[in-house]
């Protein structure tokens, strides 16, 4: 039998994983590595933070949705800055987990 974590549970964590492993998948552009390496850590800030929040109450809980939130905006930024296939899309898929987290405080 499996037994899954709260997380694991939620369609803002499978969005927001999905968003994460599409970051470390994509090509980005020469001369872009300080961009990369930003979209990569907070994206990867969305999904632990996320993670972390659901296993937590109350106020810790609020703040780690906040962060999650936060990094999403962040990310979505530098998705502004490049021109990346599929980037809009991702740019997307992040607004619904900004929504989605919004709901779950």
């Amino acid at each position: 039998m499996l037994h899954f974590l709260d997380h694991e549970r939620t369609d803002a964590y499978r969005v927001a994983l999905g968003v994460a492993r599409w970051v470390r998948a994509t090509r980005f552009p020469a001369g872009e590595a300080s961009l990369r390496d930003q979209v990569r850590r907070a994206t990867e800030s969305v999904v632990l933070n996320l993670a972390e929040g659901c296993g937590r109450e109350g106020l810790d809980r609020r703040r780690h949705f906040r962060i999650a939130a936060g990094s999403a905006a962040e990310a979505c930024a530098v998705l502004d800055l490049l021109e990346l296939p599929e980037g809009r899309e991702r740019q997307q898929e992040l607004r619904r987990v900004v929504a989605m987290l919004c709901k779950m405080r």
